[in-house]
């Protein structure tokens, strides 16, 4: 259907909306990602309210989750995470996320597209001797054997068995678990996953390849990106999943279409979809200051990152190598960074900061400081590197524990 006629379709009748403020888009990402304010939930159902959190560093989704619960008890995440009601596998864009059981099904049959061009036509997968259609024969055997929790040595081991009894590549078996619908096991304290995890099937048969599944999948995915990031654009749920645009923009459309999705204009005429009756504070709304962790979604759920990130900021905050550091969230956009160091939170601010705003910041830090002190103080300790390369920060300060 052609943008023009669904543009219409949402306005018949009736004057069309003024074009959302760079603020108001702001306002209504933190509304739906619950950081106006901590709120009384479940750790499964806040979960799901976010979508998913990036787990591909096992102590962030903790973090995020302490930033957005009120009386946040982590040992709830663990819970959670030993009886698979929160699961953690490769999902959208080709990394680690953790989510909610339920929708695990849905967002890896919207993710089928990518993960098989990206993993079973990569040029390593080839060079091993292997083809897609190689994986497709293996991999009812790897799921029937892993019904079970298995160790990644014991899940190689049976996939070289099942091929030809030649040995997989260790890169060759890294493309094809990322690939197979398996979800990690949990090994225990301080944040659930080990460095040496085994994996489990995540459901009996492998994931339907026909496009058609692909598509519904994706419109599932595309209503829980809405109701979790919107207003957003086609271009912002392509860069959200890592999938195409045109499949971005045709699940949107097909929400449109279906009533459940409606058509809004951006401050600079960008086509924005949203759920219709959605949250959408006004641009004023004050927004709390947050010690937002490593690789937090909202920095990384849109194609126009300064919705979050001020455009001077962004290569300070998500390094060459996709590292997306820490970052002090002041009125609703990233103002610096931090990283946990002896003794308390050492925070850099890329620009001056008043009185009350790091006074708020110093009161984030006490209260992380007693979620991580049972857990792992140093929580990013490995990612000490990127400080000694240099921040551009205005002003530090150490906010003690």
């Amino acid at each position: 259907m052609p943008r023009a006629t669904i543009g219409a379709m949402t306005t018949t009748g009736s004057a069309a909306p003024p074009p959302l403020t760079a603020r108001a888009l702001n306002r209504a990402t933190l509304a739906r990602q619950v950081l106006l304010a901590r709120e009384p939930l479940g750790v499964e159902e806040a979960v799901r309210r976010v979508v998913a959190l990036q787990a591909q560093l096992p102590g962030s989704p903790y973090v995020a989750l302490w930033n957005r619960l009120e009386g946040f008890d982590p040992a709830l995440v663990d819970a959670a995470v030993d009886g698979f009601r929160l699961v953690r596998s490769t999902l959208m864009r080709i990394t680690l996320h953790l989510v909610h059981v339920d929708d695990h099904g849905p967002f890896r049959v919207a993710m089928e597209p990518t993960l098989r061009g990206s993993r079973l036509r990569d040029r390593r997968f080839a060079e091993a001797g292997l083809t897609p259609e190689d994986a497709d024969r293996l991999l009812p055997e790897l799921l029937a054997y892993a019904a079970r929790p298995r160790t990644g040595a014991e899940l190689q081991a049976r996939c070289g068995e099942g091929w030809g009894g030649v040995g997989l590549t260790p890169v060759a078996w890294r493309l094809l678990r990322q690939y197979a619908p398996l979800w990690y096991v949990p090994t225990g304290p301080p944040w659930s996953y080990g460095s040496s995890p085994g994996f489990v099937a995540a459901a009996p048969e492998p994931v339907p390849t026909a496009p058609e599944a692909a598509a519904e999948g994706l419109e599932t995915l595309a209503g829980r990106y809405l109701a979790g990031f919107g207003p957003a654009s086609a271009a912002d749920l392509a860069q959200f999943a890592l999938v195409q645009r045109g499949r971005a923009r045709t699940a949107l459309d097909a929400l449109v279409r279906a009533g459940t999705a409606e058509v809004l204009a951006g401050p600079d005429g960008t086509v924005l979809y949203d759920l219709p009756g959605a949250v959408r504070p006004d641009g004023e709304t004050p927004a709390p200051p947050r010690l937002m962790a490593m690789w937090d979604s909202t920095l990384l759920a849109y194609a126009d990152r300064s919705r979050i990130i001020p455009p001077a900021y962004r290569k300070e905050v998500i390094r060459n190598n996709g590292d997306s550091l820490p970052t002090l969230l002041v009125d609703g956009y990233v103002a610096g960074v931090w990283r946990p160091v002896p003794g308390g939170i050492e925070a850099s601010a890329f620009r001056p900061l008043a009185a009350g705003e790091w006074a708020g910041l110093a009161a984030e830090a006490a209260s992380l400081g007693a979620m991580l002190a049972d857990r792992d103080p140093r929580v990013y300790g490995r990612f000490d590197h990127w400080w000694a390369k240099g921040v551009p920060a205005v002003e530090t300060r150490l906010l003690p524990y």
